[in-house]
């Protein structure tokens, strides 16, 4: 086996890891529970248009973290610790820029309405920072057993 392409695992974590909370979140919030849509700020139809897209985004990320990871399995260079760390980073970086930025700052959409938001915004964001901790811990753990 070759030396780990370690920035390049990463790359494939984070990019499957945001395309998942997408998945996760466009299937489960916009669809099941239909909380929300990706852009709730106009029509239902805009809504449901905003979301076709947002899952079109998501997936191709999917797709694209997936062909570099069976690029570098391939190559021997792949490193499954980071493709895991950068995952988790990759998902609660995700959510973390949904519940801040999205929800937050530019007010697309909220997790939920006519309810207390607190609760909800506590979860999301918190989830989100477990994910980005966790993923830390292990691209740190892999960093030292490579050392």
């Amino acid at each position: 086996m070759q030396r780990p392409d370690t920035r390049r695992s990463v790359l494939a974590g984070v990019l499957v890891g945001i395309g998942v909370a997408a998945f996760v979140d466009e299937v489960v919030f916009h669809q099941l529970l239909q909380w929300h849509h990706f852009y709730d700020r106009s029509t239902r139809e805009a809504g449901i248009f905003s979301d076709g897209l947002f899952h079109a985004v998501g997936w191709t990320a999917v797709v694209a973290g997936l062909f570099l990871f069976a690029h570098l399995r391939r190559l021997g260079t792949a490193s499954v610790r980071r493709v895991t760390g950068g995952g988790l980073l990759g998902w609660g970086g995700f959510q973390l820029y949904d519940g801040l930025v999205q929800h937050k700052l530019l007010r697309l959409h909220q997790v939920r309405y006519d309810v207390d938001l607190l609760p909800y915004d506590l979860a999301w964001n918190g989830a989100a920072v477990a994910g980005i901790a966790v993923g830390a811990v292990l691209l740190l753990r892999a960093r030292r057993a490579d050392r």
